[in-house]
């Protein structure tokens, strides 16, 4: 078992929105790696990084994205910084993985820098933003079978588009969407 697609990106690209979209549009369950964390840990993400670290919760996505891997065949999306792991990466190796791109100003104005974001708390969020963009930007070009930019389309759009390449890169077909 496999996912049909795997969903990357940037806070704010639009990865839970897209992925949700995208498995409908493809007839397949949709499944959430932070989510996942979250059950597992019984805690939110938040919570998690305020009590345990951002190691604990690295660990705990790791394992759940290799979970999400293994064990689920319809649309899978990632956490952020799931990418920052080596060993996510190399499993991600084969799989058909949607890089869901968004600027600066597009990933800022949609996340609006939410405590909910615990990466993005702090004295210049706007900044550590542009940090975790210029980090993670080649890791998700790394794993990405295609590549998308969300800024300035309605979630609709963003989906035609990724079918739209999905076919074009031959890992669709018109029996997936059925």
């Amino acid at each position: 078992m496999s996912p049909v697609a795997v969903v990357v990106g940037p806070p704010g690209a639009g990865k839970t929105t897209i992925g949700r979209a995208l498995a409908a549009a493809l007839g397949v369950p949709f499944r959430d790696v932070d989510a996942d964390v979250v059950t597992a840990a019984g805690k939110p993400i938040t919570d998690i990084f305020t009590e345990d670290g951002e190691e604990a919760f690295r660990a705990l996505e790791e394992r759940a994205v290799a979970a999400g891997l293994a064990e689920h065949a319809g649309v899978l999306a990632l956490g952020g910084g799931s990418v920052l792991s080596a060993a996510t990466r190399a499993l991600l190796a084969g799989h058909t993985v949607v890089f869901l791109n968004v600027g600066l100003a597009e990933g800022v104005r949609r996340t609006g820098l939410s405590a909910a974001r615990p990466l993005l708390v702090g004295i210049n969020p706007r900044a550590r933003f542009r940090e975790l963009l210029e980090q993670r930007l080649p890791l998700y070009r790394e794993v990405a079978t295609v590549e998308v930019t969300t800024d300035d389309l309605a979630p609709e759009e963003v989906v035609a588009r990724v079918l739209a390449d999905l076919d074009r890169a031959g890992t669709t077909n018109e029996e997936d969407r059925r």
